[in-house]
């Protein structure tokens, strides 16, 4: 049965738990984005660069780990664990995660995951660039990609000390440095 919500209503993990219908959504302080299947070019690019990020923690040997969507992701402001006042859930099309205490319910993940790729299209623009931006560097996602299917091209924001993201570098052609690594690249060809 389809969840009847109000969007002017907050909601918290613990109402958005409740939503037994198929629906993907968002919180956002909590309230809730509604969000729709992705179209072919985003699917073939997510698995692309979820392969490629793999490929890279797999021969890394590391603690971290490669999650593509669906994967929930609630982001607390003060490190609540308490359902009832978690007002953030995101389900980013990529993140990798590298503390396993984030990662020890079978919920998904619990504070800000390492790294996130968004993957554009003309609906998400806005909320990719604005409002996703400022929550994923309030919460301290320590490197942000968004992906630009149709022009080929990604934009990488990469958490200063102080905080903030730097103003981004576009990258349109060659290899992209995946920051949280070191000495790591994507060849664009291989996203693309």
């Amino acid at each position: 049965m389809e969840a009847i919500l109000d969007p002017q209503k907050q909601y918290t993990y613990a109402d958005y738990l409740t939503w037994l219908d198929d629906k993907r959504r968002e919180l956002i302080n909590g309230f809730v984005n509604m969000m729709s299947a992705p179209k072919i070019k985003h699917q073939e690019i997510s698995m692309n660069l979820s392969g490629a990020l793999f490929i890279i923690v797999k021969k890394n040997k590391g603690k971290c780990k490669v999650y593509p969507a669906p994967f929930d992701v609630r982001l607390p402001k003060n490190g609540e664990k308490d359902d009832n006042q978690i007002y953030t859930v995101v389900q980013p099309d990529i993140c990798i995660v590298c503390d396993p205490a984030k990662l020890e319910d079978e919920r998904g993940c619990l504070g800000a995951p390492d790294f996130i790729a968004e993957i554009q299209s003309p609906s998400t623009a806005k909320y990719d660039l604005h409002e996703k931006f400022m929550l994923y560097e309030t919460v301290g996602v320590r490197e942000y990609w968004v992906v630009f299917p149709y022009d080929k091209s990604i934009m990488q924001f990469v958490l200063q000390p102080d905080g903030k993201y730097d103003n981004g570098t576009l990258y349109e052609t060659g290899k992209i440095p995946v920051t949280i690594f070191d000495g790591i690249e994507i060849d664009l060809n291989d996203i693309f």
